[in-house]
């Protein structure tokens, strides 16, 4: 199954206790099924420059905004596959682009400071991102543990739940142990819906009946208030993806 590279799509996020998710489980049941990846651990790497410009203006909700990380599925090791992504969001609207190299190419390019490997189109946005923003350096290593699910009609409605939620300015690897501080409550879950088009009235029926409601919340920009806001000298971090 090829990864998909290129994403426009809404993305609504709810925050629900452990027993609304059951509910939202049994209703999908019908009409969902978890996706290939199943139950997984997803690696994160945040970029920023050294004032932190990207998120902070993130967190003041602005009409566009943009952020690069570094995506792994699991815990990685030399050969094994990282994504690079863009990840830009215009009047509510999400668009993610994304190219694919292994653990140890990521690494080699970041530390060389040199051109994308990939001559395509998203390898050179990538670049220009990088060329733009000048000071970009790993900042924030993210983990939290996602179940993903997808429409059986076709669509491309999908549903995800994320929890164990977890940030550090150490460590900064794909192939290390997740460990952090948590960002959200641990009796708590983020479920996320993905789409293009509308909800699915099943999908709203619920979502009434147990009186979940759009909530606004950033990983990155809560990491970022948690671990960085406040502290009168950033720690020095490790910043590797080896």
């Amino acid at each position: 199954m090829a990864d998909q590279a290129v994403f426009e799509r809404y993305e609504l996020k709810y925050k629900m206790t452990r027993r609304q998710r059951r509910a939202v489980l049994e209703s999908m049941l019908p009409y969902m099924k978890l996706d290939h990846y199943g139950h997984t651990t997803i690696r994160n790497i945040y970029f920023d420059t050294d004032n932190y410009i990207l998120v902070r203006h993130s967190i003041e909700k602005p009409i566009y905004k943009e952020k690069l990380r570094i995506r792994s599925y699991k815990q990685v090791s030399a050969q094994d596959k990282v994504f690079i992504e863009l990840k830009k969001k215009y009047n509510d609207v999400v668009y993610k682009r994304r190219e694919s190299l292994s653990q140890l190419e990521t690494l080699e390019w970041i530390v060389q400071d040199t051109p994308f490997p990939k001559a395509t189109q998203i390898g050179n946005e990538i670049d220009y991102f990088f060329e733009h923003y000048k000071t970009l350096k790993p900042k924030v290593f993210l983990s939290y543990e996602r179940e993903a699910f997808y429409a059986l009609d076709g669509s491309d409605f999908r549903v995800t739940f994320d929890e164990n939620i977890l940030a550090r300015q150490e460590e900064l690897s794909l192939s290390r142990e997740v460990w952090g501080e948590h960002l959200m409550d641990e009796n708590y879950i983020l479920m996320e819906i993905k789409t293009s088009g509308g909800i699915p009235l099943w999908m709203s029926h619920i979502l009434t009946q147990e009186k979940l409601y759009k909530t606004s919340f950033s990983k990155y920009g809560t990491a970022y208030e948690k671990l960085i806001c406040g502290k009168k000298q950033e720690t020095t971090v490790h910043s590797y993806i080896a």
